[in-house]
């Protein structure tokens, strides 16, 4: 499952592949948590085991992709 993170003031995303057996409901409900308090800190796993930490003052929006391994790539892709 892919998370992409916008940062406030800054261009750049943060993208940050998380493994296959997280499931969708326990991230965004991890999520909601950590972004309720604005000293919280967004803590997240990816799939090889490094740990990323966003603190919740600085994120803009978060997007949570489908839980496919699928990268669809040319002109055929939706």
């Amino acid at each position: 499952m892919d998370v992409r993170i916008g940062i406030i003031q800054t261009a750049k995303e943060l993208d940050v592949e998380l493994p296959a057996d997280v499931g969708r409901d326990e991230l965004l409900a991890d999520i909601e948590g950590a972004l309720a308090s604005a000293e919280g800190i967004l803590w997240l796993t990816d799939k090889r085991g490094r740990r990323v930490g966003v603190p919740s003052a600085k994120v803009a929006y978060i997007e949570v992709g489908a839980a496919t391994d699928e990268r669809r790539v040319g002109f055929g892709a939706p």
